[in-house]
């Protein structure tokens, strides 16, 4: 974390951090320092998922100086990004929290373009006073919700040789299906994660393709995935990674506020190349539980508030069942749609209040969030 440490105290005139969740008190004592010394220093936290995580350096930060800002309501902050001086930017898989340093494996990747970072500020200035914005793309920048699942299926649908890939989630259906397919048309593809029973029928899926996947236990004992990163014809003249927070789910690549980094850049992708290559040989080989088909009926399912006041949500649900009714119920109430030939559909839930869990049904299969 030297990296992070030495651009927070050498800011001279600004400091820009978006964080999902702050708990570093290292990192903290330094923007306030900063703030103490007359540098502008601006932090938004999330506070749709990680209020309650985040309010003792809310509380802290703007106790000594720091300008602070929740994220806009309804909307998950997952983004890790730090910007010092308008010229240099820190684009993170990791969340600033110290007891994550030792065992969670991230990346952060720092970019000084002009362009790159200059759309970086643009979109937290946006941000920070709660205005909306398409977030500038600047040169290689990859955002949520505006060009990330269309960005990540372009590395994995470009790839001709090999494809490395770590991540916390394996819950977008397009993803996994672009990964089965890289593996049917000839591309070695290699997935490392850490173990999850929600993520085995995405698993069994990629099993059958022809994917390689290794797995850490989930637990204390073990190196824990938490990075977001791919790595495509590592070695060649096509090379690419793409980097940053974005999970490989819907409410990640489709509703939050998420950033990453598309590099060609031969050392840094070399770098990640070498590190996933180790986790993998560390890692378990994938075996796939008996009498498992992969071809089940499964569903995700995202929410957001479209007006608190009346208590009415919005239910995203994604599946692998087209023209089916999907229904979506909480707290007693409950509506339904059908899904669209992709196995997309758009419920309209008025009634449960904020927080409440939601649990939807298409076809087979069961799925729930909350909004």
């Amino acid at each position: 974390m030297g990296p992070v440490y030495r651009l927070i105290n050498r800011a001279r005139t600004s400091v820009d951090l978006t964080m999902y969740e702050l708990s570093d008190p290292a990192a903290e004592a330094d923007l306030a320092a900063d703030a103490a010394r007359g540098v502008d220093v601006r932090v938004i936290l999330d506070q749709h998922l990680e209020s309650s995580a985040n309010a003792a350096a809310y509380r802290y930060l703007t106790g000594h100086g720091v300008h602070v800002r929740w994220g806009s309501a309804g909307v998950t902050y997952h983004q890790k990004t730090l910007t010092v001086d308008d010229a240099t930017s820190l684009i993170m898989t990791g969340n600033l929290v110290v007891e994550d340093y030792q065992d969670t494996r991230d990346f952060a990747v720092i970019d000084t373009g002009r362009v790159d970072v200059g759309a970086i500020v643009a979109t937290f200035d946006a941000d920070f006073a709660g205005r909306s914005i398409a977030p500038p793309v600047g040169t290689d920048l990859v955002w949520s919700p505006t060009n990330a699942q269309s960005s990540v299926l372009a590395v994995i649908n470009g790839a001709v040789h090999t494809l490395a890939v770590e991540d916390e989630e394996m819950d977008d259906p397009a993803v996994t299906a672009a990964l089965a397919a890289a593996a049917r048309r000839g591309v070695h593809v290699t997935v490392t994660m850490t173990a999850d029973p929600e993520w085995d029928q995405a698993f069994a899926e990629l099993a059958r393709a022809g994917v390689h996947i290794r797995l850490y236990p989930d637990d204390s004992t073990a190196l824990y995935i938490h990075a977001k990163v791919i790595v495509a014809d590592v070695g060649r003249p096509g090379r690419r990674a793409l980097v940053g927070s974005q999970n490989f789910s819907v409410a990640s690549l489709d509703y939050n506020r998420e950033l990453g980094i598309l590099t060609r850049n031969r050392a840094v992708v070399a770098t990640l190349s070498t590190t996933l290559h180790a986790d993998y040989g560390e890692a378990t080989p994938y075996a796939r539980p008996a009498g498992s088909t992969g071809s089940a009926a499964r569903c995700t399912a995202t929410a957001s508030v479209y007006d608190a006041r009346d208590n009415e949500n919005n239910v995203y649900v994604h599946s692998n069942q087209p023209d089916q009714e999907a229904t979506a119920t909480a707290d007693g109430y409950s509506h339904s749609y059908q899904t669209d030939g992709s196995g997309y559909a758009l419920i309209y839930l008025n009634g449960p209040p904020p927080g409440a869990r939601i649990t939807v049904t298409v076809g087979g299969a069961t799925c729930s969030t909350s909004d």
